[in-house]
C-alpha cells in the first residue's frame, strides 16, 4: 500500500508543461496548431485520431486517408512561467498559440486551423 501512495505523491508533484503543437501530414505538409496547458495530453490527442474522434473532421479526414504513418506530432514551443508574480496561464498560452498561428498561417491549403472569425 506504501508504494501506491508513493506513487500518487509523486504524480502529484509532477510539474505539467503547458505548449503550442503541431500536427504535421508529412503526405500534403498541412499543419494543425494548437495550444494545450498539459503537453502530457497529446498522447490523448493521437488517441483520439486513432480512434475517429479528433473534433477536427479535416485533419482527422486526412488521417483516415493517409494513414498515421503520414503525421509528427511536434512541440512548437513550451510556454515560460513567470515564478514570481501574477502569471495569467489561459491569457499567455492564447498569446502564444496566437504568435504560432501568425507565424506558419496553417489555414487553407496550408493547414487545418480557420482563422478566428470563422470559429
Amino acid at each position: 500500500m506504501d508504494r501506491k501512495k508513493e506513487l500518487q505523491r509523486q504524480y502529484k508533484e509532477m510539474k505539467t508543461e503547458a505548449g503550442v503543437y503541431q500536427i504535421r501530414n508529412t503526405a500534403n505538409q498541412k499543419i494543425w496548431v494548437e495550444s494545450t496547458p498539459n503537453l502530457r495530453t497529446l498522447n490523448g490527442k493521437l488517441f483520439m485520431l486513432k480512434t475517429g474522434g479528433f473534433p477536427n473532421k479535416a485533419l482527422q479526414e486526412d488521417w483516415k486517408q493517409f494513414g498515421e504513418e503520414s503525421f509528427v506530432i511536434e512541440i512548437l514551443e513550451t510556454l515560460k512561467k513567470k515564478e514570481d508574480g501574477y502569471f495569467d496561464l489561459k491569457y499567455e498560452l492564447e498569446k502564444l498559440e496566437q504568435k504560432w498561428l501568425d507565424q506558419l498561417q496553417p489555414y487553407g491549403e496550408r493547414g487545418y486551423n480557420k482563422p478566428k472569425a470563422e470559429r
